[in-house]
Formats: C-alpha cells, structure tokens, sequence
C-alpha cells in the first residue's frame, strides 16, 4: 500500500479562515488609517469632475526656421509640456495636438495647478554666454562694469546678479568692450586684407548691438521677452535680467540647455537660499570647464558668463577659478520657484516657441451631470445583481453582497490614497471602469458557489463541498481575471487621456477581485458551512440537496449493496 502523501492536504480538508479574514481586515484598517492620517478622505478628480483650466497654444515660426513647424516638432513639444505638467505632481492633465499648429492643455483643479499653468508655454532654451557689457535697465543707460560676486572653487557659481545705477560720465569705452568681447573668439586671419575685413565686419556688429543696447528698455515685458527675439545661439545679443534691472551684451553661447544633465532645487549651504544646482553632461562639462578658464583670465564685466534662460538673463555670475562638473543658480528665489526652474530645466526645452491663444476655465457642472447619470446607472445595475442572487442563490446572495462591499471600501481607499500618491485622479472613464468591475466580481462568486453546488449535487455534506469545490473554481477565477487584467493592461499601453483612467481602474479592481474572494470570500464560506442553516440545507439557505437535484451518496449506494440477503449473493 502506497504511502500516504504527508505534504499536501486532503481536498476535502478544512483551511483556518480566521487567518484570512484578519489579514483584510488589517488591510482595510491600514488603508483607512492611512486616509484619514495624511488629510485625503475622498479621491482626487479629474477635470471632467473638478473643473480646471484649458489652455490653447500656438506654435510660431521663428526667423530663419519658416518650416519649424510640423508634426514631428510637434509631438516633442506635446511630450515635453506634459512631463513638465506632471512633473509638478498635478493628475490627469490632457496635452493634445488640435491641427497642425495648436497644442491644448487641460489642467485640473489640484496641487501646484498654479505652477503647472506658467511651465505650459515655457520654452525654456537655456544658454551660457560671456558677458560683454552690462548697463543698468533704463533706455538711455550707459554701459558700465557691474561688480558681481565670484564663483566658488567648489565648481558651482554663486548667481546673484546685482544691479547697480552706473555713475554719470563713465568712461567705459563702450564699442571697445563689445569689440575685445568678440575678438575673443575670433580666428586667426591669415592676410592682412582678412584682416581689415573681419575687423570692419565686427565693428559693424559692435555697433549694431551697442544701438540695440543703448535703446533696449527693460523696464517693460516687452522689452525683456523680445531682446534678441529669433538670434542664433551663434550669434552675439542683447539680453535683460530677470527683473529688468539690469541689461547686457551677450557673446555667442559657449554651453546650451542640451549639455545640462539634470537640475535639482536646493538651499545653498553659504546662505540659506534657494537655489537651483545643475550637473553637466560629460561633453558639457569640458565644455564649461574651457569657458570658465577663459573667462577666469578676463576683466571685469568680460569674466563673467550670463546664464540666459528664454532671453532672460537668469543671473551671471563672474568667474577667478576653472571650474567644472556643475553649477549653480541663486538669485530671488523662493521653493516654489526654484523646483519650477529645475522643473523646466530637467525635461529640456521645447522645439518650438508658443503663443498662449486662449485661456479659459472648464466648468465641472456637465461632468457632475454625467457622474450622477453614470452613478444611477451603477446603482441600478448592482441592484439587479442584487435581486438575481437573493433570487436564485438566497442565503448566499449574503455572502456576495458582503464581498462586493469589502472590494468597493478597499477600491475607494486605494483610490484615494493613489490621489496624493502617483497622481492618480478620477474621471467619467475610471468611474466606468469601476462599474464595469461588478460584474467582473459577481462573476467570481458565481463560479465559486457553482462548484460548491455541484459536490453537493453529488451528494457531498456542505462541509467537505466548499473545502473541494475550492481548487477548481480558483483555477477558472485566476483565468478569468488574468485575461481581464490582460485586456486592461495592453488597453492601457496602447491608448492616451481618458481611456487608460477606465483601463487603470479596470486594472486595479481585477487584482481586487482576487484579493477578496481568496481573503474573504473563501474563509466566510468556511465559516458558514458549519452553521447548521447551512449545513442541513435549510431551502432559503441556497443550499438544499433537494432543490438541487442531489444524488444519494455513493458510499451509501455501496453499503446497501452490501447488506442484501446473503442467499441472493
């Protein structure tokens, strides 16, 4: 006789359910717990429910670029604005193409929503540029050399600019120090007739940009935004400070926004301000170590380097030592601007530039509509599963219910505590998903009480029924929910906006689905097998053999068979 298999457990035997039933309910206290400790008791909306903001942009041609404009630039700036928008932690924002040149941004009620509006039409190209001639903002303002203070041996850059009025009659030659400015990255001319040429050319230039300097006035947005509007990194400009009080003449970019590696905010440790650190790229950083050796052998304003971010001047800091590897940026910041600088740095700068053609508030009054509709329609679909299952399976119509109530407290907890979480946000979509989800859950139980009803059919007592009904209908539960949470899955990879908040949540209640009938749905099933109104098969129970159609035990087929009339045999 074959050894009996010590390791594995009988299919009729009895499992511990109270091991099971605590665990979820742990789960549901911890959840709950932690809803309630971090201020997050409802989930966050997206602005089909909560309303928010639409932004319209236009894409513009820049001079010299007449065909910037086209789908391949296009999808890049869509991809950039909406890592920048959900980078500053706001959920659910929609960035779309509408044309060939439009990009819209839908932007939902929420955390930083604020912020994320003023980084949507940011470009954000970022260059470092020697510093030719400063002056203070005013139009009829002097060149002069404005003391700054010195980079740190650290290899990051202390950047705060100062503006300082310059002194009546300065004698600071003004076209002088625009041309040595530019001389500096002159070639060697082979000629003497080159010579006079490329001389001629650049006292041309040098004049050009000393008019533009002397009338550029910074005092006004205008002023600031438009300095140099369209220039090549190549070539020299004029440029002003963020706060227009100050105004410069720029060479041409030594490093760009390209060789920036990342871009992290901070509190400087010499101050106690907010700052912005930048790390360079391998390629950037000889770079940045090759300009700051030459501006480091300048004089002042020359040995100092502007770091111009959108032809704003951000800060510009004078240089005494090499340094490499990063820098920093500090000025007038506070937290909030400086993680939206770093922000922007980060994602890089957008392809195109972008006028911002309209800006209005989207209403959350048609979306409730849709919610309360779509909740009716919700209410009224469980109610009719409800009324099936007290109708056809009665008492265990109980346990059901009881289970779709556990899964529908753990969906709202997780839900909300994904909110604050990964930005997850509820929308019309998600809430379809969730409704859809009942029937994936009530399908479960089905499959389970099925089982359990045919061992009984067989003329099997509750007892060992629900202990081996249990591996068969576990296998057809895992199938279904695998092929449910696959379809959710590649819904969610192939599709954008909306429809991945219906696959999401889809998703999310068909791992729940199997959470519950396995931690709770199978234990109170235990448990209820050893109540005699459930165990004698009381007819409301669900559960009467009679009303099943149950055939009498084989084992008692075999014992009557036994006790026949010995002279028969």
């Amino acid at each position: 006789m074959a050894a009996p298999n010590k390791g594995r457990r009988p299919a009729g035997a009895q499992s511990k359910p109270g091991r099971s039933l605590l665990l979820i309910l742990i789960a549901m206290v911890a959840l709950g717990g932690g809803m309630f400790l971090g201020g997050h008791t409802t989930p966050r909306l997206g602005i089909d429910l909560a309303g928010g903001t639409s932004i319209t942009l236009k894409a513009k041609s820049e001079p010299g670029k007449p065909n910037a404009v086209n789908k391949t630039n296009m999808d890049t700036a869509v991809n950039i604005i909406d890592r920048r928008v959900n980078g500053m932690g706001v959920s659910e924002a929609e960035v779309q193409t509408q044309g060939s040149d439009n990009i819209i941004v839908n932007i939902p009620k929420g955390t930083n929503s604020e912020e994320a509006k003023e980084q949507v039409g940011t470009t954000a190209q970022l260059y470092f540029r020697q510093v030719l001639t400063t002056g203070a903002g005013s139009p009829t303002a002097n060149p002069s050399a404005t003391p700054s203070p010195s980079a740190t041996p650290s290899g990051k850059s202390t950047a705060k600019t100062t503006a300082s009025p310059t002194p009546t009659g300065s004698s600071t030659p003004q076209g002088r120090a625009v041309t040595d400015g530019l001389k500096a990255d002159a070639s060697p001319t082979p000629t003497p007739s080159a010579s006079s040429s490329a001389s001629a050319a650049e006292a041309a230039t040098a004049a050009k940009l000393q008019k533009e300097f002397t009338a550029l006035d910074c005092t006004t947005k205008a002023g600031r935004t438009n300095a140099s509007l369209g220039a090549k990194p190549t070539d020299p400009v004029v440029a002003c400070s963020e706060d227009g009080s100050e105004k410069y003449i720029l060479g041409p970019a030594e490093l760009s926004g390209t060789d920036v590696k990342s871009a992290q905010a901070a509190i400087s440790q010499q101050n106690g301000a907010w700052v912005v650190n930048m790390d360079f790229t391998g390629k950037g950083s000889k770079k940045f170590q090759t300009t700051t050796t030459k501006l480091s052998k300048a004089t002042d304003p020359q040995n100092r380097f502007a770091i111009v971010l959108d032809n704003q001047v951000q800060s510009a800091p004078s240089v005494s030592t090499t340094l490499s590897g990063s820098a920093e940026i500090s000025g007038s910041f506070d937290q909030k601007s400086a993680q939206s600088l770093a922000n922007v740095l980060s994602y890089g700068s957008l392809p195109l530039s972008f006028d911002i053609q309209s800006t209005s508030t989207v209403s959350a009054a048609l979306g409730g509509e849709q919610l309360q509709a779509g909740l009716i329609a919700g209410a009224i679909g469980l109610a009719l599963v409800i009324v099936y299952l007290v109708a056809y399976y009665r008492g265990l119509a109980a346990i059901a219910i009881l289970s779709l109530a556990v899964s529908g407290i753990l969906t709202y907890e997780i839900m909300t505590l994904l909110g604050p979480g990964i930005g997850f946000a509820l929308n019309l979509p998600a809430v379809c998903g969730a409704i859809v989800a009942i029937g994936i859950t009530a399908d479960s139980f089905i499959v389970y009480f099925e089982r359990v009803r045919d061992e009984i059919r067989h003329g099997r007592t509750l007892r060992p029924a629900v202990e081996r009904a249990w591996p068969r209908a576990r296998r057809t539960i895992l199938v279904s929910d695998f092929v449910s949470f696959l379809a959710a899955a590649v819904l969610y990879i192939v599709t954008v906006g909306k429809v991945q908040g219906f696959a999401f949540t889809l998703g999310l209640t068909t791992l729940l689905d199997v959470v519950v009938v396995f931690l709770f749905t199978k234990p109170v099933m235990t448990l209820i097998a050893r109540k005699k109104f459930f165990a004698d098969g009381h007819p409301w129970s669900g559960l009467d053999p009679k009303r099943l159609g149950a055939k009498p035990p084989l084992r008692r087929s075999r014992n009557v068979s036994a006790s026949t009339d010995p002279k028969e045999a």
